[in-house]
């Protein structure tokens, strides 16, 4: 399956050498052209005086042009490489950098490494990169599920998601992936500015989410302990407040034995939710390293799984 050599290329060359930075300096990346594209467009089609309406439809033509555009630049690529095993080389690193395994690894051990060296501030500036909570509110245990629910969310969001599209559909499967999944973190809150606006990219978020967040759930229960883990994902993963993200926390959380989500404050506002695995304890620094074994073990099933598909 041409699909799934693509995601096998694209996710050994995250592996080896992430997205450097080097690089980005110069050129980006493509997440963030996929960026300054939505921020070109909002000012234009989401005006202050406009009515809810015309603020969703304003929504609708964002995100149709913004994943036209990336689908289409995606296609064009792929239609232009050879059939070749040089094209698919080629068509597997353009794929890479749209893969962030190494990356989110590098996020979470980077709170892991101070929280367990008894470094509470530090912790809390590491996890402030890749939570939207107050860091400043955050004892040990809350550092330490933040970044498992952030661990477990991403695995699904950033790279379960778009390999299982790649692996669907090539690369305008993982590109059009890309552009709804940064659309719904632009513009899918729910505010006063893009409640309306930003409605129809959370919902198309979601839908494309379905899939993937279940078999990121699968690959932590598969991993860990798969009967627990099922077990809690099926009783607990609708507790969440999102359709999807409830599947891999309830398996990674069912793994490691703590629970997860419950209440957390955003800002000046409390958001009053229930636990996920409720009865296990508080994740303590350790757990985190832990989930990250989980995570490493999770990856490679994955990756296995990828090249069966693709020498089948």
């Amino acid at each position: 399956m041409t699909g799934a050599l693509l995601m096998v290329i694209g996710l050994v060359a995250d592996g080896l050498f992430g997205w450097p930075q080097a690089v980005f300096r110069r050129i980006g990346h493509p997440v963030t052209w996929i960026g300054a594209l939505i921020s070109a467009l909002e000012p234009r089609l989401n005006r202050c005086h406009w009515s809810d309406r015309q603020r969703f439809w304003g929504g609708v033509t964002t995100s149709v042009l913004v994943i036209g555009v990336t689908t289409g630049m995606a296609c064009l690529v792929q239609w232009m490489l050879p059939e070749t095993w040089i094209g698919t080389l080629l068509l597997g690193l353009c794929a890479w950098p749209l893969i962030a395994a190494r990356s989110m690894y590098s996020h979470v051990a980077a709170v892991a490494r101070p929280l367990c060296a008894g470094d509470l501030p530090q912790a809390r500036i590491a996890v402030s990169m890749i939570v939207g909570r107050d860091p400043s509110r955050l004892d040990r245990a809350g550092v330490a599920r933040a970044a498992l629910e952030s661990l477990a969310e991403n695995t699904s969001d950033g790279i379960v998601a778009p390999v299982f599209w790649g692996v669907v559909l090539g690369l305008p499967g993982i590109a059009a992936y890309k552009a709804i999944n940064t659309l719904d973190s632009m513009i899918g809150h729910r505010n006063a500015r893009y409640e309306w606006f930003g409605k129809f990219a959370a919902r198309l978020d979601d839908l494309v989410n379905l899939a993937p967040a279940r078999l990121s759930g699968g690959l932590f229960a598969l991993v860990s302990a798969p009967m627990r883990a099922l077990r809690v994902m099926r009783r607990d993963a609708g507790l969440h407040r999102s359709p999807n993200a409830g599947w891999p926390e309830a398996a990674l959380a069912a793994g490691l034995q703590v629970r997860l989500s419950g209440p957390r404050i955003y800002g000046t506002h409390m958001a009053d939710e229930p636990f996920v695995n409720a009865a296990a304890p508080d994740p303590v620094p350790q757990d985190l390293q832990r989930g990250l074994r989980l995570y490493l073990r999770a990856i490679g099933l994955m990756g296995l799984c990828l090249l069966a598909l693709a020498f089948v």
